[in-house]
């Protein structure tokens, strides 16, 4: 009956350890997750509290509400990107599409990227994102190449 005994004891206090071990493995895991999703969201905080304009210069620019309500198809142009002004040269119209020369590089600019309203601004402009996997063109509004 000792050896039942000792052998039921062992079995069960392996048992016992096996379930506190899933459990530490459990909170573990809980614990990288939830670190894991405060760490992400603070780096999109961080990414959506950057200031597209940080001296203040274009604060009272007459244009800024027109800028700050472009959208394209895309979504709204100066949520995610900084706008760059093209030289004539930098783009191009072929076959009903656009052309923008970026890093050295002709990209196609995707229909839904294009602004449609009237340019106000005159210079082209494109709002590129640029990422670890390339650019990505997030709005497109044509100049009147003069």
């Amino acid at each position: 009956m000792t050896d039942c005994t000792e052998a039921g004891g062992r079995l069960a206090r392996l048992s016992r350890d096996h379930g506190t071990l899933v459990r530490r493995r459990a909170v573990w895991v809980t614990a990288s997750l939830r670190f894991g999703l405060v760490a992400l969201l603070s780096v999109a905080a961080a990414h959506l509290a950057e200031a597209r304009d940080p001296d203040g210069r274009y604060a009272n620019s007459p244009l800024k509400q027109w800028f700050d309500g472009l959208r394209s198809g895309k979504g709204p142009c100066c949520s995610d990107a900084d706008g760059s002004a093209l030289s004539d040269v930098d783009w191009e119209s072929k076959d009903g599409h656009y052309r923008v020369r970026l890093d050295g590089q002709w990209m196609d600019v995707p229909d839904d990227a294009v602004v449609t309203e009237p340019n106000r601004a005159g210079r082209a402009m494109v709002w590129p994102i640029r990422n670890n996997t390339g650019i990505t063109i997030r709005c497109f509004m044509p100049g009147s190449m003069t």
